[in-house]
């Protein structure tokens, strides 16, 4: 594709994203669907409670409808982009039904933690039956090993993969524009991968995202006129695992996804050392958290974040390309 081509999908994707967003945002203000913010959270979050949630399920179906049709445009509609769309919209879907438990109950618990991992589980276990279907060798590159082709290592990984991204982008969801911004960037650098790669229906699906994502932050942005939500977060996670794995690319989203590993990695050290020690090693988790219980404004910790991700995805392309 040309890049002037490219363009195209993250530009529809954007002007369909921030039309339809205010009216969404118009309605859940009437219908007083807010978000109910953590009671252990910072207190100054407080201040959120009641501010519209769910915005990612706007951005997600603009993602989903115009990939359908720049695929079809551009004849690579195909049993990939079936795969990537399936996936999205399942993980969409869970997110979906997490957020809508917690504004019908207006509390911030929604589906329970087994609930939601069984259907994650589910997902993910979707998407390895969509690959096996396809036809495609079931390649996972190990480490001092090499290339590794076997349907139950394959299975295992993956699905341990999608399950374990969708939670890691999940948890960085805490800030305004935090996610907006470093999903952004990754979502951008395996664009970049497709493009080399030749796999232009990866490539259409990435844009369009970032598209979506771009004109979800200008209503995302401190203070936040709406939430993505874990509809738009949990699909994210989902949709970064599978373009990984698509391009083969699996072990590089740890790279291009370090703000989401950390954000992890600071949950379960956090909950690790309580539970062993007694102590904690952040004030408060996930590290974003910690960060502004330390005195950080919430811009600079999302810009930090976001800086630190854009280094991470540049160091990621060079060491994969």
């Amino acid at each position: 594709m040309h890049w002037t081509e490219m363009l195209i999908p993250s530009a529809f994707s954007f002007a369909l994203t921030i039309s339809i967003l205010p009216i969404f945002i118009g309605y859940l203000r009437l219908r007083q669907f807010g978000q109910t913010t953590r009671e252990e959270g910072p207190l100054w979050h407080e201040a959120k409670s009641g501010t519209p949630t769910m915005g990612g399920a706007v951005f997600i179906i603009a993602a989903i409808l115009i990939t359908i049709v720049t695929a079809v445009w551009q004849k690579v509609f195909n049993y990939t982009t079936i795969m990537l769309l399936v996936a999205l919209l399942f993980f969409a879907a869970i997110g979906f039904w997490d957020d809508f438990i917690k504004i019908f109950k207006k509390q911030n618990e929604g589906l329970t933690s087994k609930q939601k991992f069984i259907a994650q589980l589910v997902g993910s276990g979707i998407f390895v039956i969509l690959f096996y279907l396809s036809g495609k060798a079931p390649l996972i590159t190990v480490p001092f090993i090499g290339q590794v082709e076997n349907w139950l290592f394959f299975a295992a990984f993956t699905i341990i993969w999608i399950t374990g991204f969708s939670n890691a982008v999940n948890l960085t969801d805490g800030l305004d524009g935090l996610v907006a911004g470093t999903a952004s960037i990754a979502y951008a650098a395996y664009a970049y991968i497709a493009h080399v790669q030749g796999q232009t229906e990866i490539l259409l699906f990435c844009l369009t995202i970032i598209g979506g994502l771009v004109g979800f932050f200008i209503f995302n942005k401190k203070p936040a006129k709406i939430f993505m939500g874990d509809v738009g977060s949990l699909a994210l996670g989902a949709g970064l695992a599978v373009v990984s794995l698509s391009l083969h690319q699996e072990w590089s989203l740890l790279i291009i996804g370090l703000i989401f590993v950390i954000e992890t990695a600071s949950v379960i050290l956090q909950v690790s050392s309580f539970k062993l020690r007694g102590k904690r090693i952040f004030k408060m988790s996930p590290i974003h958290h910690h960060f502004e219980m330390s005195g950080w404004s919430e811009w600079r910790v999302v810009i930090t974040f976001w800086l630190v991700g854009l280094i991470a995805a540049i160091i990621g392309l060079l060491l994969v390309l």
